[in-house]
């Protein structure tokens, strides 16, 4: 398998890439490491092998009984957050901070009330027009980078996994229909990658699936902060999969900011509960009056709870809209099937998992691709026996 590198990492980057390499027709398996001049490629699957790291999925953003989608995951409420709430803070401080902290500096020189009070009016007269033509600048330029990622993610079609019929469907970029992948049959690989830059050795981390059509690679990767994130990505994928994982909460709410009733998102109900767990900390004393005070002081700067409302308006419109752009055969392909149609894993892929899964009980600090690798090896041996 060939991936190319040579332009970085980027967030859910799809690729098509011919390939036209005598490596193309080695078949990589879970545990193959890959080798390229600044790091390297480690390959989770195929098989979909049990990585034992907690499973973490930011981009995942439906996931039901039948399905999820992968790509896109919902919207947060820090983006609304720095869209509204840094102009208006930025304003703020520009009108109101910096006439009292030049009123500051001449009582610390001694000058008396009344210069004070006019420095203070001086200042603030200068400043204000330019507080408030700078915030409603930088509100256009947030809002229209907000519209134009909107829109790009009303037009995308995620990657989504069918867990009853054990698929995957891709829509590669200028296609018209999509195309269904086995699952079992799905790449999967973690890229590490580093070079020196005038601040030293600078490290990039990356998770990506795919497939082969014809000798096109189609994939999707995205950029991670670490080598064990980008394991736990794809562990949410595989977890979902195999009934592992079954909601959004235990993959995304590390806060425990979600009640058991509440929607699967970021929202008003995140506000409220962040703020009673709050003030439960400052009784238990497990927090200090301070932490209360600037949490107040964050949240009233970034406009209360404006942008929580703001952002289950958004996700409300993706949800409706984003429906309408999903393929009539994609639609079809998700619809529920009675049990006795499910698909069933393979006994490779059991017993695989399984040897996983006893490897790593042995030896638990073990990293897992090499347990992968070492699990391969045994398979190789087993087969040659027989």
């Amino acid at each position: 398998m060939k991936i190319n590198t040579s332009k970085g990492l980027t967030m859910l980057n799809n690729h098509n890439e011919p390939l036209v390499d005598a490596q193309c027709e080695v078949i990589r398996k879970a545990g193959d490491v890959e080798p390229f001049p600044s790091g390297k490629i480690t390959y989770l699957a195929p098989l979909p092998l049990p990585t034992q790291t907690p499973p973490y999925g930011p981009h995942i953003g439906v996931l039901n009984s039948v399905y999820m989608d992968f790509g896109l995951g919902n919207p947060q409420v820090f983006i609304w957050q720095m869209t509204l709430g840094g102009p208006f803070s930025g304003t703020f401080m520009i009108a109101f901070l910096y006439p009292l902290v030049g009123g500051f500096i001449g009582l610390m020189f001694g000058d008396n009330w009344e210069f004070i009070q006019e420095i203070i009016e001086s200042v603030f007269l200068a400043l204000y027009k330019l507080a408030l033509l700078t915030g409603f600048m930088a509100l256009g330029i947030g809002l229209g980078v907000w519209h134009h990622v909107h829109k790009k993610r009303l037009s995308l079609i995620p990657t989504r996994f069918n867990r009853q019929r054990r698929e995957v469907c891709f829509m590669p970029e200028g296609a018209t229909e999509p195309v269904f992948v086995p699952w079992e049959s799905l790449c999967a690989w973690i890229i590490e990658a580093k070079g020196a830059t005038q601040f030293g050795i600078h490290r990039q981390y990356g998770m990506g699936i795919g497939f082969y059509q014809g000798e096109t690679l189609i994939s999707q990767e995205f950029q991670c902060a670490g080598l064990e994130l980008a394991i736990s990505h794809w562990e949410a994928i595989r977890g979902y999969m195999e009934y592992e994982v079954n909601d959004l909460k235990s993959i995304q709410d590390l806060q425990d900011l979600q009640g058991p009733d509440d929607p699967p998102h970021e929202g008003l109900h995140t506000f409220h509960n962040a703020r009673a767990r709050m003030h439960q900390q400052i009784r238990e004393g497990r927090r200090s009056r301070l932490s209360g005070f600037f949490w107040y002081l964050y949240h009233v700067m970034t406009l209360w709870t404006i942008p929580n409302r703001l952002l289950e308006w958004e996700i409300r419109r993706l949800e409706r809209i984003g429906k309408q752009a999903v393929p009539e055969v994609m639609r079809a392909w998700s619809e529920p099937l009675p049990k006795e149609q499910w698909a069933k894993p393979s006994e490779e892929l059991l017993r695989m998992s399984e040897l996983v899964r006893q490897m790593h009980r042995r030896h638990p600090h073990r990293p897992i691709t090499e347990i992968f690798a070492a699990a391969g090896a045994s398979r190789h041996a087993t087969r040659q026996g027989a």
